[in-house]
């Protein structure tokens, strides 16, 4: 009869290095963890320059916004000539405005007791931003949107060597021409006067209103024809001739017209432009 023995400490070794396999022991511990240490640092640093390039991008997204966007509805309304080379080199630019009764045209000049105008009599406010090239002997002008619907918004050149006057109806985008009046218009040095004594606080701008009348003849083909500074107020749009109204013969007041008005100030007085079309 055979005896099978077993050799207890093989058997010892091969279940020793058994549970060496099973269990790793503390050194390979260490440096298992390490990688792992390593990789989520790497994954927290990936996360913060991920962040950090949206923030970027939305910086830029922004200041994109701002540029295209609202720089350039802003622009359209400021004055045509105000982003021209000639502007900040020629003149300054004066932005100031006038009170004025609309029916002060109707109180008889008399020496009266002075009384309380009635409700009607109320004060109208008018601005503009001007400016004098007195060099060029050119007048700008720029109304904008009036606030009780006064007149619509328009810019307008007094040329004195041309001896012209223009005004583009800003509502309507067409320019009208007509003989300079230098009964109305001041002329520039006299203007730039006039402007510098009320930013100065001489006197305060208290006016009223004159009123004229414009009738539309024919229109202009040769813009280019009419100088510089008006060719670059009317260039590229319907532009008419004008005549006042009561030079023209045969034509009766009270004939039905399409017309409508434009408020401005180059005086010690604000004007009401008539402009009617047949």
């Amino acid at each position: 009869m055979v005896k099978v023995s077993f050799n207890t400490a093989l058997a010892q070794k091969d279940v020793k290095k058994d549970a060496e396999t099973l269990i790793p022991g503390e050194d390979k511990d260490v440096e298992v963890a390490l990688p792992v240490r390593r990789q989520s640092r790497a994954w927290c640093w990936c996360t913060y320059l991920g962040v950090a390039l949206m923030l970027a991008s939305l910086v830029v997204a922004g200041a994109y916004v701002y540029r295209y966007h609202i720089l350039e509805v802003s622009s359209l309304h400021q004055p045509w000539w105000q982003s021209t080379s000639y502007d900040s080199e020629r003149g300054q630019v004066y932005y100031c405005g006038v009170q004025y009764r609309e029916e002060d045209y109707m109180i008889p000049e008399e020496d009266e007791v002075e009384v309380e105008l009635p409700n009607q009599f109320h004060l109208r406010q008018l601005e503009e931003r001007i400016q004098v090239l007195e060099k060029d002997q050119v007048e700008l002008i720029n109304v904008p949107v009036p606030e009780f619907d006064d007149g619509d918004p328009a810019d307008i050149v007094h040329d004195f060597q041309r001896r012209l006057t223009a005004y583009l109806d800003l509502n309507l985008n067409k320019c009208y021409v007509i003989p300079l009046n230098t009964s109305i218009v001041m002329p520039p040095r006299d203007l730039l006067e006039l402007l510098v004594n009320v930013k100065a606080g001489t006197y305060l701008p208290q006016s009223y209103l004159v009123h004229e009348e414009m009738m539309v003849t024919e229109r202009l083909q040769h813009v280019d024809q009419l100088g510089y500074f008006i060719y670059n107020l009317c260039q590229g749009k319907d532009t008419y001739k004008l005549q006042r109204r009561d030079r023209i013969l045969g034509m009766q007041k009270r004939e039905a017209l399409n017309c409508f008005k434009i408020r401005h100030f180059e005086n010690r007085f604000v004007v009401e432009t008539e402009i009617c079309e047949p």
